[in-house]
């Protein structure tokens, strides 16, 4: 088709034709792969891909009339170009180095190489703003002492960044299309709308993030920072138009300028090796971390990011009638996410040893109704933050100086906290990192707020237009918010906390989802998930439904958290909780249901291709026979 166009242009205009630089045709030709792209889907939607891969390639040598000069931005002339391009995804060559060798290797740094990026993109989500202040809240009201919790969290979302992953590259759709197409009408938009409700909560946190990390570097109030921070999520578009690798590599160097700015602070701040090991080693759990605990669960593992995840993978390039080529790609990515997971856990470690090192004090954590810190008084504390400073215990009031109190802390006073405890410097290398944290993890957002909406909806619409709806739906609530807490710093704290609760109830809607269709061997085939990992994921699962009754019912029915201290509202909550439980049972029954059709659906193929063979190889007996008799 590329090379008929060219031929066109040709006849009709030699001299563009020979001014225009060949190095266009690959970028054509690897997006217009009709027969590739039909056989890596047996469902029909290869030919859907194919169908728009044609339009993409039509509008861009029908762009080639009457220019001559190179394209840019990836393929396109101008930055209007790139915006209304359809085609987001680049996908990377793998290098084929056991094309021809007897014994293939077992690893490879160049195809790990080849498989590193989406990993990295997917674990900016362990590295937002909302696990930011999980962190140091954590390291400020338990200490060391629930660190095995943040380490077996980040396991077990590893577990299913893998099994998102292998989705992805057997069957080559990401999670939302396979959610679209097995589950029912009616269970797949309730799916769609749980998601988007729950990158909306987790953008609020993450747009207020950056908008507190500006405040802290230039003196910038809530709002504007927040209108900024909303806004130039469109430059991610510019990124991606140079690259996907390029895209990856900025990714990068933000997660880089995060280790820098929280490891100096950890350096600073000093820490406990053996307090440090026993708390990663040993489990341990007292009354006053019990909530702590539970709360880190739901900050760690975000259930978009799943859904991100099996979506990004899709941009490796790899044969998906070679088995081989398969279990190779599961294996790289498996790799590239734990290294990626093990980076964002040490980041989370750091700063919850920062903030322990500074702010924990036993007393003030367990001798009261809820978990406080032993702060500085002269930190700028909101006043609705201050425990009773006639009850502070000695053991925090003689800190600072004589200036201790036990308070709450959250992101909006971090940075004024590790002002005092550690200096000028520490506070504006934090405002760096959190800066990081929240731009990053915007953007991650509001690429899994594409994948999920054009996967579950199908609605084929410009990127620029799928950005701007994704920005604006996120960006009204974070502004709002932001108004809110202009002048109550400690209200935007209480917000976050129920935004990570809100994470950890919307968790199971990403994790059911994902745990069935890699368990069906009708979609995975070979690759089906093995019985160690069914049980392991269906225990996490039972585990996490659990950890979202406890953390309900001890937030919504504990008079002393921001929620209405009424029958009332204990009433709506448990009716809540049915209605929770009920849903998400009826979503696995439609889910199992689902993977049946596909089953009898694969069985009904095969009986029928067994079927033609035999009837084909009669047909070929009599006609033998005959051929026979007539030379006889």
């Amino acid at each position: 088709f590329c090379f008929d166009q060219v031929a066109t242009q040709a006849e009709s205009r030699t001299d563009a034709f020979m001014t225009t630089p060949f190095h266009w045709i690959p970028q054509q030709l690897r997006i217009f792969r009709p027969d590739k792209d039909r056989d890596e889907d047996r469902d029909g939607q290869g030919l859907e891909l194919s169908q728009s891969s044609h339009q993409a390639s039509l509008v861009e040598s029908d762009d080639m009339d009457g220019h001559d000069s190179p394209f840019v931005l990836g393929g396109h002339r101008t930055v209007a170009d790139a915006l209304n391009h359809e085609r987001m995804d680049e996908e990377v060559d793998v290098p084929d180095e056991d094309d021809g060798v007897a014994a293939p290797r077992f690893f490879s740094f160049r195809t790990l190489w080849a498989y590193t990026g989406p990993g990295w993109l997917m674990s900016m989500a362990y590295l937002d703003p909302g696990n930011l202040e999980a962190d140091l809240q954590q390291g400020a009201y338990c200490g060391y002492q629930i660190l095995w919790v943040l380490f077996w969290s980040t396991v077990l979302g590893w577990l299913l960044q893998v099994m998102a992953a292998s989705l992805g590259v057997v069957t080559g759709r990401d999670l939302a299309t396979h959610c679209r197409e097995r589950f029912s009408r009616p269970v797949s938009i309730a799916l769609w709308m749980m998601t988007e409700l729950a990158i909306i909560g987790s953008d609020i946190q993450e747009v207020v993030g950056s908008a507190i990390a500006f405040k802290l570097l230039f003196g910038l109030p809530l709002w504007a920072g927040t209108l900024i921070t909303g806004l130039d999520t469109f430059t991610f578009l510019l990124f991606h138009y140079f690259g996907i690798r390029k895209l990856e590599a900025f990714f990068c160097t933000l997660i880089f300028m995060m280790c820098i700015c929280f490891f100096i602070n950890w350096g600073i701040a000093g820490s406990d090796t053996e307090a440090f090991m026993f708390g990663l080693v040993v489990p341990t759990l007292n009354d006053y971390t019990v909530l702590q605990a539970v709360a880190t669960v739901g900050a760690v593992i975000m259930p978009h990011n799943i859904f991100l995840h099996s979506a990004l993978v899709l941009s490796r390039r790899i044969d998906r009638e070679n088995p081989a080529k398969i279990r190779e790609a599961i294996k790289y990515n498996a790799i590239e996410s734990a290294i990626a997971l093990i980076v964002s856990f040490f980041i989370n470690a750091a700063i919850v040893v920062t903030f322990q090192r500074g702010f924990f004090n036993r007393e003030c954590s367990s001798n009261f109704d809820r978990n406080y810190a032993c702060l500085d008084s002269r930190a700028g504390i909101p006043d609705g933050n201050v425990f009773d400073p006639t009850q502070t215990p000695s053991s925090c009031a003689s800190r600072f100086g004589g200036h201790g109190v036990c308070a709450e802390i959250g992101l909006s006073s971090a940075g004024d906290a590790l002002k005092q405890f550690l200096g000028d410097a520490a506070k504006y290398i934090w405002g760096f990192g959190l800066l990081a944290s929240g731009q990053a993890s915007t953007m991650t957002g509001t690429y899994a707020g594409q994948f999920v909406m054009q996967g579950f909806l199908q609605i084929q619409v410009a990127p620029w237009l799928r950005t701007m709806i994704t920005r604006s739906v996120a960006l009204g609530p974070a502004v709002a918010v932001a108004l809110a807490t202009a002048h109550s710093p400690d209200l935007g704290d209480e917000l976050g906390e129920w935004l990570n609760i809100l994470q950890s109830v919307q968790l199971p809607f990403a994790l059911l989802p994902v745990l069935m269709l890699t368990s069906a061997p009708a979609i995975m085939g070979q690759f089906t998930n093995r019985l160690t990992l069914k049980i392991i994921g269906w225990t996490a699962a039972i585990g996490v439904f659990a950890v979202n009754v406890y953390l309900v019912v001890s937030f919504c029915f504990d008079a002393t958290n921001p929620v209405p201290d009424a029958d009332w509202f204990r009433a709506i909550v448990i009716v809540f909780l049915v209605i929770y439980f009920i849903f998400i049972a009826y979503v696995v029954y439609d889910g199992l249901k689902g993977t049946r059709k596909s089953e009898d659906a694969r069985a009904d193929a095969t009986n029928s291709v067994g079927t033609e063979n035999r009837l084909m190889g009669d047909f070929g007996a009599d006609e033998d026979q005959e051929v026979v008799e007539i030379t006889g």
